[in-house]
């Protein structure tokens, strides 16, 4: 699942607003009032609300790298639970999703640029297609290059 506006649902505390003005006019100061992107902890702000969010799931039945939800489960029954409990929770605190970005019932998904499957995490296929079709090193110059 992908998270819609991610880091506009996230209130800027009352006493940090001021501290991101985006402009000042003959009206007044205008700032922001929920997290900007590109704004410096941004991203780390987010994690940590939603590690402490889904404490209860996370390493369980749910795995969250910022805005990027993945759910897993081995019977469907539970999966569908585990997906009710964490969409009533997203409801409890108005957090939206992007549905249009979710798979839901996929045997294998997308994640963090790796195929994540029952079989285990995989390398995507359409990353290492340039390092199967790389002839290999000759020599030691090669491989030095290679490895970087």
């Amino acid at each position: 699942m992908d998270n819609s506006r991610g880091y506009h649902q996230i209130r800027m505390a009352l006493e940090d607003e001021e501290k991101t003005a985006a402009f000042i006019t003959k009206y007044g100061l205008y700032c922001w009032k929920v997290k900007p992107f590109g704004s410096k902890n941004a991203e780390a702000t987010y994690q940590r609300m939603v590690n402490h969010i889904f404490a209860d799931q996370i390493g369980c039945n749910m795995e969250i790298c910022v805005h990027d939800m993945l759910f897993k489960s081995k019977i469907k029954a539970d999966h569908l639970a585990n997906l009710r409990e964490t969409f009533n929770q997203l409801r409890k605190i108005r957090l939206n999703m992007n549905y249009e970005k979710c798979s839901f019932g996929v045997v294998f998904e997308k994640f963090l640029g790796y195929m994540i499957s029952a079989r285990g995490i995989e390398p995507n296929p359409n990353k290492i297609e340039a390092l199967l079709e790389m002839k290999p090193p000759n020599s030691y110059k090669e491989v030095r290059k290679l490895t970087g």
